[in-house]
Formats: structure tokens, sequence, C-alpha cells
């Protein structure tokens, strides 16, 4: 309980903090700016309970001194006066004062408010133009009025008389009724508040926003003879009123007529005050994240799976486009059916429910699918399977038949919770992954176990290989595991992580890399044959529970225990465009001509004279190269494999010498013959050929030279070796 709080002062056009101090322990409550601009208060919480003074010019904090007195609670929020910048307000339980700053002598003063018997928690505080009036929220749903009591002259920082509190006020009833109800307060307290002349906008816990104005209640409405008196008077009348649908936490004024509202819920909302409706701008998931979910063959859209609710977002526009709510119950897993016309979730309940992806609307539901609770989910391709994996380890297939499902077969080999469920690209097999250290490979046809891989991890992820033929597991022991699907064998094993569990795991489409997330809050990027690491994704504060690569491997999605979701860009989103087009290249480059003891790409075109004298083939010959490209001479080369030489004649290659079918001796590596008595030359290296090596080198004619290195290699190679200095 004793690590600092930090806080931090941000540059607007950067989005870069400039300066942070951490003055206080555990929490910071509220932070406010003087109205001079040069001074940062903040307010320590609980564990803290002091206020502190941070001055902008010097960058130190001048003073900090304890918020409230010994028989008052804790100071919540913070406001600062409007024409005096060394003075403002605090306010929380049972506590409000009046402080000034005296920055020659670093020391804060305070004041109390006189607030006689009334007992109220203050959750926001705004004071007038003038420093003449303080209008604080309460959570008992009104607004309490107090007098600062400062003189005319702006140099006087301290008030002449103690401030005092006038009253409490709440809105006019609505109904005349009861006799006793002769006020109406804000449901769940009041939470922000703006002014706005003499209106106020007005935020309350149970998300509702009102404009108000004053207007003096009438004497009978008074209710003197009541005879339980209430501390709070009627004075605000609604002039227009919204919903934001939960707590309003925050709210900003934003220009003349915008307004930001901040919910618990963390959505952000826009309004307009002349419209008076709010826009939703930004939300996200406010608990964690189990799983997420791309459509078949679409990467613009994917759906999240959290408590309480699904939900469904553009990853073009980083915008929520649908939710689907089920309250008290938290969704473990989401998928979309292959032809896009449902998605199908699994909940701790036990149910396996299907919605549209459009509107949200329920279309079926298997109820009681497993006993505690449903914890992964499958389903083939043609949709005419579902498998769906529960927290007691049994495996369960589901033949779909429209809106109905029948269950064929329960699958009993797993002792722990079935962590994930992955089906074969034929849809014949599936694997499904434990957390009893067994990872099983299955015939859903047939309804048995064709394998099962053990190892001494708690397996967290499966998945399969484009190809079909090999499985990729992670798990607690910080290991991917390369697995053989025809007999279950371990192929290899790379270490995924330093210090911390794997818990989940993506391959990429096309089967040339792959993602994993863990507890390191790292999202790691991996080529599969070399099973290296290329990139790292730093940025998630929590630990990371599902990722997923989009269907054309241009964008990879993350979530985390936080609820957060980041977007990051593929960097192998244009490799298979590049590698058609590099391709397509060497086609269309010519050969020069081939040494005897190299079989490399020509760099250079080769002379008329040398192309005429040795290159050129007899006349009516036929010479196909491997990508069929047309030679520098006009005639087609064949590749040499399907080369004959005539009876008798000798052909030189680097490989060797190989006999033809007549008895002829052929030096080429596939046996290419040549017309008869006709011997192929080919030119030195020097002008039409070289070697790949880029600076000086020493390659022997006997040698052939290395191969050139991929940009992807040596890219890997230079980050492995940045990775290993900065260790």
């Amino acid at each position: 309980m004793g690590f600092k709080a930090l806080v931090f002062v941000w540059d607007w056009e950067t989005k870069k903090p400039i300066l942070f101090h951490e003055s206080h322990k555990v929490r910071v409550e509220s932070v406010a700016f003087t109205s001079c601009e040069n001074y940062v208060i903040s307010l320590g919480g609980r564990d803290d309970a002091n206020v502190v003074v941070y001055d902008l010019n010097t960058s130190e904090a001048i003073c900090g001194t304890f918020s409230s007195n010994k028989n008052a609670g804790d100071a919540l929020t913070l406001a600062a006066l409007n024409l005096r910048g060394i003075c403002f307000l605090s306010g929380g339980v049972y506590t409000l004062k009046v402080w000034t700053l005296n920055p020659k002598n670093r020391a804060v003063s305070s004041i109390d408010v006189t607030l006689r018997k009334i007992k109220r928690k203050i959750n926001c505080i705004i004071v007038d133009d003038n420093d003449e009036f303080a209008w604080c929220g309460t959570s008992t749903g009104d607004i309490m009025k107090v007098k600062l009591n400062f003189s005319k002259d702006l140099n006087n920082f301290f008030p002449v008389f103690p401030p005092t509190l006038i009253a409490c006020y709440a809105k006019h009833p609505k109904g005349k009724g009861n006799p006793n109800n002769n006020v109406t307060l804000w449901g769940s307290g009041v939470r922000c508040l703006i002014l706005l002349g003499n209106k106020k906008l007005i935020g309350a816990g149970d998300g509702t926003i009102e404009l108000v104005e004053e207007q003096e209640p009438e004497l009978d409405t008074m209710n003197k003879t009541s005879k339980l008196s209430t501390p709070t008077y009627p004075l605000f009348k609604v002039v227009k009123h919204a919903e934001v649908g939960s707590f309003v936490t925050s709210m900003q004024l934003q220009g003349k007529n915008n307004v930001l509202i901040g919910t618990i819920q963390c959505e952000m909302f826009v309004m307009d005050l002349s419209e008076f409706k709010p826009k939703l701008i930004i939300s996200c998931h406010t608990s964690t994240i189990f799983d997420i979910a791309f459509p078949a063959g679409y990467s613009h859209v994917f759906a999240t799976a959290s408590k309480n609710d699904v939900r469904v977002w553009s990853v073009d526009q980083s915008k929520e486009l649908l939710r689907i709510t089920v309250p008290n119950f938290t969704c473990s897993s989401v998928l979309f059916s292959h032809d896009g016309k449902a998605i199908w979730t699994g909940w701790n309940d036990g149910n396996i429910r299907a919605f549209t992806p459009q509107s949200g609307k329920l279309i079926t539901t298997i109820f009681d699918a497993h006993n505690k609770g449903v914890s992964a989910i499958a389903a083939t391709m043609d949709g005419k399977k579902l498998l769906s994996g529960g927290i007691e380890g049994q495996i369960r297939i589901w033949e779909l038949k429209g809106v109905y499902q029948k269950l064929t077969a329960v699958l009993k080999e797993h002792k722990g919770p079935v962590s994930s469920i992955d089906i074969s690209p034929s849809d014949l097999e599936a694997a499904s992954a434990s957390t009893d250290g067994t990872c099983i490979i299955w015939d859903i046809q047939k309804c048995v176990r064709i394998a099962i891989l053990f190892s001494q991890t708690l397996f967290m992820g499966v998945k399969y290989h484009p190809s079909g033929c090999q499985l990729l597991t992670c798990g607690t022991n910080r290991q991917i595991g390369y697995w053989e699907i025809f007999d279950g064998s371990l192929i290899r094993e790379v270490e995924g992580s330093i210090s911390a569990a794997l818990n989940t795991l993506d391959v990429s489409h096309d089967g040339n890399f792959y993602i994993t997330g863990g507890n390191d809050y790292y999202v790691k990027v991996w080529l599969y044959k070399e099973g290296i690491t290329t990139h790292i994704g730093l940025g998630h504060p929590a630990v990371i529970t599902a990722a997923a690569i989009a269907p054309d491997c241009s964008h990879i999605v993350s979530c985390s225990a936080d609820g957060a979701i980041f977007i990051w860009k593929s960097p192998y989103s244009a490799l298979p465009k590049v590698g058609a087009e590099q391709a397509k290249k060497e086609k269309e480059e010519t050969i020069g001509s081939i040494s005897q003891e190299q079989s490399v790409k020509a760099v250079s075109q080769p002379t008329e004279d040398n192309t005429k004298q040795e290159n050129k083939p007899p006349e009516g010959s036929i010479i196909k190269s491997p990508t069929d490209i047309k030679s520098s001479g006009g005639s087609k080369v064949k590749s040499p494999t399907d080369i004959k030489s005539p009876e008798g004649s000798k052909v030189k290659s680097p490989t060797g010498i190989i006999k033809s079918p007549e008895g002829s001796k052929v030096k080429s590596p596939t046996g290419i013959k040549a017309p008869e008595g006709n011997k192929i030359k080919t030119p030195s290296t020097e002008g039409s050929v070289k070697c790949y090596c880029k600076a000086k080198c020493d390659c022997k004619p006997n040698q052939l030279p290395q191969s050139p290195k991929s940009r992807l290699e040596t890219e890997a190679e230079n980050k492995i070796k940045m990775a290993e200095g900065d260790r």
C-alpha cells in the first residue's frame, strides 16, 4: 500500500507528458489547474489524504498538507476560483474548505465552510464567474448553495467572513398528490455540474442529463405543516431532459453548444445543447475480454466476448457497431458461423446462444449445454456441426438443423476445463486443449479419439496449421509446441516467453506467421517455419487474454484483462502481393548465360557477339527454362528435365557427367542432350554473371556463392541483435 501515485501534465498538441510528480501514495482522487494556470492542485485518496500544490514554472511541489479535519471524512473533489488564481475549494464527506496559497512562504491555509447541522457527501463543486457563490452536488440528490464571502477587491485572497451554507436545493415536485413530497431529488446523487449563465446542466448517478433553471417556490409548497421537515427546498425547474443509460462520471463543455459526457460504463457521448440528444462516440468493455472472432473471409468487423455482453466492432472506424446484452452472465467464447448468418456464443450459465449479426436478435438457445458453464466453442465450415467444451471437461458435438439442435456425441476424455477447441480445415477432425495437461485430436465423424498429446503444462490454446498437417499449442510452461497430426508426436518447442505464461495464439490464414499473447503483456509475431519472433507489440497494461489475425492478414486484434482492445497493423499484410510481384519480375527477366560451375541469375545482359558465338542454340532446337522465359537470342529455353541431346553429344554442367540413353556422355544436372556434334559452351563470369555478395568477397569458382537472405530474415536477425544488446 505504499507505492507512489503519479500526476502527469500533458502537452495537448504533441500528446506527450511534459511534467510529472509522485507526491501522493496509492491513489489520486482529483486534479485541477488554478485560474492563473501557474499551479496544479492534486488531491490524494484515503491512504494519502493530502492536498499538494505543484508549480508549473519551477517544476516542483511547493507545499502539501492534510485535506480534511480529523472529525470529518475524506476529501473527494477540487475546484479553482475564477478571479483569484491562488484560491481553490475542496469538498468530500462532511467537509468543505476554502484554500489560499502563499507561494512566497510555500504554504497553504484553509477555512472551513459553516455547514451547521447539514451532513452531505460532496461529489462536485462549481464556482460562478464572480467568485460569489459555489454550487456543490451531493450524493443525497440535492445541490448546496454556498456564499464564499470574498470582498470585491481581487487582491484580497481571504474571505471577509467565514463562508456559509445558504441552503440545499432540488427540483420542484412533479405531482401534488402527496403533501409530504415537496421536493424531487436526483437519483443516485448529483455527480456533475456545469454553469450555463442562469441555467445549470446537471448529470446524475442514474444516467439523467437535465438542463434546469431557477424558479422560486410558492409559500404553500414549503409544507410547513409537515411534522418531519426536510432541509432541501425546491428551486429548480427542468427545461430539457436526456438519458445516457448509466452513472455519469464527468461532463466537459466543448465550445459553446457541445458537451462531452463520460459514464461509468466506459462510454463517451457528445451532446448538442440545442438538440439535447446524446450521441455515443467512444465505448469499450468494462471488464475482462475472453474471446475474439472474425467472420469467415471478412476482415472489417470482429466480435468480442466479455461480462454481460457481446459486442461487434468496426476495424476501419474503431467503433462499436452492435451490442448484445445478457445481464449478470459472462460470455466466455464467441464465433461467427461460416455463412455469416449467426453469432454463436458460450456463457457461464451453461447455455449456448445464437444471435443475428446485424440486429443482435436471439435466434436460438441450447439450454444446459454444459453443467458448469461453456468455456469454448467451434463450428464446422459447412455449418452442420457445433463443438462445445465445458468447465467439467466434456466435449459435446451438436448437429445443427436450422433453429433446431441435436446432441450427437459426448466425449469424456479431459479431466479439467476445456480451454480451446479448433477444427481442422477438412472438417473431419478437431483438437481440444485442456488445463489437465492434455491436448486431444478427435475424429468428429466417428466421434472417437485419434491421438492424445501430453505435456507438463496447462494448455491454454490450440490451433491447426492451414495445411492441416500440424498443430500449434501454448500454455503455462511458456513454450510453443509444434505437433504432428499423423501420430501426435512433438516436432519442436519454441520458447514463447522468458518469464510468463502464454494465454492465446492464432495462425494466419496463409500459414506464414502466427501471434501469441500472455501474462507478460506482449503481443508477439512469429514466423511459422523459422520459429523466430519478428515483431513485438507493447501497449497493453494488463494480461493479454485473446488475440486474432484478420482473414486477409491486414490487422491483428488483441484484448486484455482490463477490457482494452488494441488493433495492430500486421507487418506481413502485403507479403503475398510482394511475393507475386517478385515472381512475375523473375519470369520477365532475361536469362543471360550459365557458367560451368555456377547456376545463378544473370545481373547484366551478355553482348550480342558472345550470345551469337556461345549461347546461340542450333536451328530447330527448343530449350525451355523452369519459368518459360525467353532467352536473349529469341529461342525458347526448356527445363533441364525435359531436354534431350541427340546421340553422342556432350553437354557441360556443374554437377558431373551423366550418360545419355545412347551411351553418350552428358555433363548436366539432369541429363541435357544437345544436337549431334555440337558442344554447348558458356561464357565466363566476367561481365555477365556475378555472385550475390554485395561487398568484396572471395567466392571460389568451384564453389557456389552464398544464397541471398530474404528481407524478413535480415530484419529478424537485426531485431534479435538489438534485443540482445538491450539486455
